[in-house]
């Protein structure tokens, strides 16, 4: 959510009913004005329908063409051999057959009459192969320039509102899928319709990147920041076994990468080598950071065969990533490599991953801005829920603050260089889980994540200043007093048990309930989290006001009226929260 995010809360909002996997759920959707309508010739209109095509060349291994994609399941003879494909799991196949042999000439026949789907989502039936070659020589050629964009696609659902001529709301219909939005965007290039997209909508880069957008302009930029930023592999070359070697250094040496899957001699060692960070730098030097910090210095080279790209790493100390492996699958931002004998591993591109940190580097981050400890566990003991709404702000000559209850707590902090890499001290009166010496295993823009022995930390960085949600939140939460209006929990009504009580924030922390001559107190802190939350932390003692205690996911806000939930693991409700305001 960005910035736009503010002005949307404060406008009126009304109910539509949205499905999502896991639950049902009312969304507040901001009734869409004039200006918001798709127009017909915008380049908006023709950016939402191009990501929409249809993306035909995932299958140019059986048709050779990127703008029209065959229909599964189908009958292909490969090299005489008959195959019954059906999903895109046989493609794999293929390229096995044909690179079986170096020196045999590679041949594919399908029977027909087979199915093709165009660009445009619709189905054509071919009959013979003089049909389907009319439909090949129609698109562009092998990396040549077409109009599908395909670096970023929608995330499903998304929901339109469909206007008559006064501008006044008729209708809303749901789209679900690439097919239903590019017919839709059809309709409306024809003017057979006046309609406006419902934010906020989710959107995917080529990279698997998340990135939620609030307008119209968000959504253009959006799009047309990404339409070139990826390679479309728009070529016949199953798997991008065609890189050069050029091509494929500068890949590697782009971003580090993390071990997310790793076999040796047919055994499973992914556990034992899960995001293992690896940095392919210049010269032919290869950095690898373990998961106890440990830095290990290679070689590594690059080189194209025959049977493809190949990528040889050495290590004196690592023997298990020291060898010669192919490079069997390149997709964007993600690599997987082979050797024979049951060897594989899957790398996928992490550009927040800071591998050779130094001393002076993490001092410098700490300082940056504050720090939220979203996961402690302490001999296999949980303690994250005393540490919700407190965090840690690390200043100059080695001091530390922790905030509690509106109220700055003094200790001291070092970072240490140990053999095994780059550690942290903490030390807070009243807190001794922290006291412990922490090695840092992952530093990335905006996540620390700590270990020693059977103790685990994690520290999200948080600037508040930086976020005008986060401001707006305050400012709404801070200039009035509060009184709980519904207080469910696993489906219970509690909400008579407030009836009596005023909340209230300050702006440094603190949070207050009074009322039947009792006040208590606790520590707030409204962050963003893939999301924006508020977090809450009445000490355990403080009943009925310690069952607030957790990380409220807000709903709504508005200077009258705050709704939280409170999420399973599994995504289910299991608490809801709303505070009216008592002005």
């Amino acid at each position: 959510m960005k910035t736009k995010w503010r002005i949307l809360l404060m406008l009126p909002f009304f109910a539509l009913m949205l499905f999502t996997a896991c639950q049902e759920e009312v969304v507040e959707i901001t009734e869409p004005s004039e200006s918001e309508a798709l127009v017909a010739e915008a380049e908006l209109t023709a950016f939402v329908s191009a990501t929409a095509k249809m993306d035909g060349s995932k299958d140019n291994i059986i048709d050779q063409a990127s703008c029209i994609s065959v229909k599964l399941p189908l009958t292909v003879i490969v090299n005489g051999l008959e195959i019954i494909v059906d999903s895109e799991e046989d493609f794999d196949v293929i390229e096995a057959i044909f690179d079986e042999f170096d020196d045999d000439e590679d041949n594919l026949d399908m029977i027909f009459p087979i199915t093709v789907i165009n660009a445009e989502h619709e189905e054509i039936t071919v009959n013979n192969e003089d049909e389907l070659e009319a439909y090949v020589e129609a698109c562009a050629g092998e990396n040549e320039e077409d109009d599908d964009i395909e670096c970023i696609d929608f995330n499903y659902p998304i929901s339109f509102s469909i206007f008559n001529a006064d501008f006044q709301i008729i209708d809303t219909i749901q789209i679900e899928n690439d097919k239903q939005l590019f017919r839709f965007m059809k309709r409306i290039k024809n003017k057979e319709v006046i309609a406006s997209i419902n934010y906020p909508v989710s959107l995917v880069l080529a990279d698997g990147t998340q990135i939620e957008v609030n307008n119209n302009q968000e959504l253009h930029n959006t799009i047309k920041d990404a339409k070139n930023a990826c390679d479309e592999d728009d070529d016949n070359d199953h798997n991008d076994d065609d890189f050069t070697k050029e091509r494929l250094d500068e890949y590697l040496k782009k971003c580090p990468w993390l071990v997310k899957e790793f076999k040796r001699d047919n055994q499973d060692n992914t556990e034992g080598f899960f995001e293992y960070a690896i940095n392919f730098k210049e010269d032919g030097v290869v950095i690898m950071r373990d998961r106890e910090g440990d830095i290990l210095t290679g070689n590594w080279e690059t080189r194209i065969t025959d049977r493809g790209a190949k990528i040889k790493m050495t290590f004196e100390n690592l023997a298990d990533f020291t060898l010669d492996w192919y490079v069997y699958e390149i997709e964007e931002g993600k690599v997987k490599i082979y050797q024979e004998g049951g060897n594989r591993i899957i790398l996928k591109r992490n550009c927040d991953v800071v591998i050779e940190h130094t001393k002076e580097r993490v001092e410098n981050y700490l300082k940056e801005c504050l720090w939220r400890i979203t996961k402690i566990n302490v001999e296999g003991t949980d303690n994250d829920k005393q540490y919700i709404g407190t965090p840690l702000k690390f200043y100059d000559d080695n001091v530390v603050k922790i905030r509690v209850d509106g109220q700055l707590i003094e200790g001291t902090y070092e970072v240490i260089v140990r053999n095994a890499g780059i550690g942290l001290e903490i030390n807070l009166e009243g807190r001794p889980n922290l006291k412990l010496q922490w090695l840092i295993t992952f530093l990335s823009e905006n996540l620390i994540k700590l270990e020693n022995v059977n103790n685990q930390m994690v520290l999200a960085r948080h600037c508040p200043e930086q976020d005008q949600d986060i401001n707006y939140i305050l400012d709404v939460l801070v200039s009035s007093e509060w009184k709980v209006a519904n207080y469910t929990d696993m489906g219970a009504d509690e909400t008579q048990n407030y009836a009596a009580y005023v909340i209230g924030f300050n702006e440094n922390g603190k949070v207050f309930a009074e009322g039947n001559g009792n006040n208590f107190y606790g520590s707030w802190l409204s962050y963003r989290n893939e999301g924006l939350f508020l977090g809450l932390n009445f000490k355990t003692q403080d009943e009925p006001f310690s069952e607030f205690t957790h990380r409220w996911k807000i709903k709504e806000i508005s200077p009258n009226r705050v709704e939280l939930k409170d999420y399973s693991s599994t995504g289910e409700i299991e608490r809801i929260l709303v505070l009216e305001s008592t002005q």
